[in-house]
């Protein structure tokens, strides 16, 4: 076939192309039927404010030095960023495999070989040495978008996985900062519990020397021992929980489980955002938003492969050869055989395949379009409950100060009271018991907020 019948059929298939007018080249755009879409997509056109809590470098929200170095450390040896960051290398060959498949195919085959024959009387007669180079090249033209479109989705898959990545890091750099926070917070307990059993453990002893003194009877001892052991048993169920959350982080960064160096007390260096509500911009910025963003684009791509397999396809075949074995057609060394060629190959019966793989792509767009929506309503309403349990928290903080405050005074009042017998010892056990429920609240009620900051810097796609 010559290159002017090759050149017809590639207009000829062009025409088609154009007469078709069908989706099959368009790029992905974000659908605007729902609200919902609408409004991200009118969000995600806005350009990010650097300074929003989402925005911020984690260096800039976590300022503890002790924690930044966990931090970084989990960055550095954390199996599941490791594992994502494969998942973008796998992607990124995904798409160059997908370039270079609009490059031709070529195939190289070198042979030779040389015969024997043993005529009768004789010694063996050798033949020339005969050689062929054959070389095969094709190349399919890609007037349907089927090599676009599986290109443009490779490249949406590269995205989903860098945004998959950002994620995992976005949850690395949060879940290291929340299990610093509660073994500090766990710590905090700690050190009071303990403080408190001494404190108890002198208060028995007031109360064996008051009933001496006959000042109380033996049920005020007995009642004030049990509670020292109390307070003894609760300790017990925070070393527990302390080693758990240290096995924990040490998970979290990679390493055998082994205690780190976390301090009892500590200051929450964070920003201060109470706000009524979040933008939609802020929400556009998380990576599991734009992740699934991505995968809907991938499925349009799919979609639109699967349409692509309803029109024909074109290929260009060239084969030649390097050969000396055509006698005094070809002297040695060789000579050159060429051969051209375009293949149009449309297809018409394909026993309904076609169509159940276009029903299926539809679907499978479908759901990625559901699920698109149902992360960016899951990120509104995590981002929602983060701020509402930050918010309530501050306040139920400062109530439980004063609470505390108040607590404490009641037990040097009773205790004082009790020196003078105008108070009972179940008053003064009641008090420090209070004194003591009221102090781990604060301890507990300040973990609850640091938290919820922590919660609303990943739902805001921080960890940059």
């Amino acid at each position: 076939m010559n290159i002017k019948h090759i050149s017809w059929i590639v207009a000829a298939t062009v025409g088609i192309s154009a007469m078709t007018g069908c989706n099959i080249y368009k790029k992905f755009e974000m659908p605007t039927d729902s609200q919902l879409t609408a409004e991200y997509v009118k969000a995600d056109s806005v350009t990010r404010n650097p300074e929003a809590y989402g925005n911020l470098q984690w260096q800039q929200v976590f300022t503890d030095p002790v924690l930044a170095g966990l931090i970084q450390q989990a960055l550095d040896n954390n199996t599941d960023l490791q594992n994502a960051k494969l998942n973008v290398d796998a992607a990124q060959a995904r798409l160059q495999g997908a370039k270079l498949a609009y490059f031709p195919s070529v195939a190289l085959s070198p042979n030779g070989g040389k015969s024997w024959t043993k005529l009768h009387g004789s010694d063996m007669v050798g033949s020339d040495w005969t050689y062929s180079i054959p070389l095969s090249v094709n190349w399919e033209v890609d007037i349907f978008a089927k090599l676009l479109n599986s290109k443009r989705g490779a490249k949406m898959a590269l995205l989903q996985s860098e945004s998959y990545q950002q994620a995992v890091r976005s949850q690395i750099i949060a879940s290291v900062a929340a299990m610093y926070y509660t073994i500090s917070s766990l710590e905090s307990q700690l050190e009071l519990s303990r403080n408190t059993a001494t404190l108890w453990s002198e208060t028995v002893e007031t109360m064996k020397d008051l009933k001496l003194a006959g000042r109380v009877n033996e049920a005020a001892v007995v009642q004030s021992t049990a509670q020292y052991y109390s307070i003894l048993a609760s300790i017990t169920d925070i070393e527990v929980n302390l080693r758990s959350a240290y096995n924990s982080l040490s998970l979290l960064l990679n390493t055998m489980p082994q205690k780190w160096d976390i301090p009892s007390q500590h200051t929450a260096l964070m920003p201060n955002i109470v706000r009524e509500s979040i933008p939609m911009v802020e929400l556009a910025s998380r990576p599991d938003v734009k992740a699934s963003e991505y995968a809907l684009a991938t499925a349009y791509y799919a979609t639109n492969s699967a349409r692509s397999a309803f029109y024909p396809s074109l290929n260009i075949t060239g084969t030649g050869a390097f050969t000396n074995s055509f006698g005094s057609l070809v002297t040695n060394p060789g000579g050159w055989l060429l051969n051209l060629a375009g293949q149009l190959a449309a297809p018409l019966f394909s026993r309904g395949q076609n169509i159940a793989n276009l029903k299926i792509a539809k679907a499978q767009q479908q759901q990625a379009l559901n699920n698109f929506e149902y992360t960016l309503m899951s990120a509104a309403a995590e981002v929602s409950d983060a701020m509402m349990t930050y918010q309530k928290a501050t306040e139920k903080q400062a109530y439980l100060a004063d609470q505390t405050d108040n607590y404490s005074k009641s037990v040097d009042y009773n205790k004082e009271l009790l020196q003078y017998g105008t108070s009972t010892y179940l008053e003064v056990l009641t008090a420090q018991q209070s004194l003591l429920s009221s102090q781990i609240g604060e301890i507990t009620c300040r973990l609850t907020r640091e938290r919820a900051l922590i919660n609303l810097y990943q739902n805001l796609g921080g960890g940059r």
